[in-house]
């Protein structure tokens, strides 16, 4: 899985096998198994749905069990998938000076609103909100520097975002330690952003979330919390077949 994942060179490619109420599922990016990844899932809803018929699908992963739902969306095909429960946590000083530094960026480019934060929606992400549209748009960053910082800390991604206004984000995911230097699409940041929000009271309602767009690779988001502190959240999208 390992080798094949890294000759196809997405940011991550899912391997699912069939068991007798659902399937066993893997993620693997180019340099790495990752615990969680909410786009494949969602490509995966798509793929099976496609095959089987429109259906939920439950889903065992390495930390637990989750599910997708497959279903036509419009001339073409989605899903929507339920995230592992989700958590959150502050960022040390040293941690988030490290980060502002790998991607140039001053204490006053944060959105105070907000804050960083250690976030997890099935996998850990380190939260950096922005100020400023341009800020999103023209952050870059050292690869190998990039990797190594977030291989220390345990990151799958840094998620830069800017709130456009309340449940409406701007989303860029740095994932330099699994081989990828961003991601298009991110899920499973999807799910720990909005479980965040919900649990520190600062957005009740749906969320949405444009990524990719610096990239050339626009994707649109959508995700909303279950109840109860730490539950899991929904996340749904749109799908295109690859050529």
């Amino acid at each position: 899985m390992q080798s094949i994942a890294a000759e196809v060179g997405y940011s991550e490619t899912a391997f699912a096998a069939k068991q007798a109420d659902g399937y066993r599922v893997r993620y693997f990016a180019p340099q790495g198994e990752v615990p969680f990844c909410g786009h494949a899932t969602i490509a995966l809803g798509a793929a099976l749905a496609q095959s089987e018929g429109p259906a939920r699908f439950t889903l065992r992963l390495n930390t637990g069990e989750i599910s997708v739902e497959g279903r036509r969306e419009g001339a073409g095909w989605g899903a929507e998938l339920t995230s592992p429960p989700t958590r959150h946590g502050p960022v040390d000083a040293a941690e988030a000076e490290a980060a502002l530094a790998l991607f140039g960026l001053e204490p006053g480019d944060i959105d105070a609103r907000l804050g960083l934060a250690r976030i997890n929606g099935g996998a850990d992400h380190l939260l950096i909100p922005l100020g400023h549209a341009r800020l999103l748009h023209e952050a870059r960053y050292a690869f190998d520097r990039g990797a190594r910082f977030m291989q220390a800390a345990g990151l799958v991604t840094v998620a830069l975002v800017w709130q456009e206004a309340p449940g409406r984000f701007h989303a860029r995911n740095a994932f330099a330690g699994h081989g990828v230097y961003e991601d298009p699409a991110t899920g499973a940041a999807a799910a720990a952003l909005t479980g965040w929000l919900r649990d520190t009271g600062r957005h009740q309602g749906p969320v949405h979330i444009r990524q990719g767009e610096d990239m050339g690779q626009p994707s649109l988001i959508h995700a909303q919390a279950t109840e109860g502190a730490g539950n899991p959240v929904r996340v749904w999208g749109a799908t295109r077949t690859l050529p």
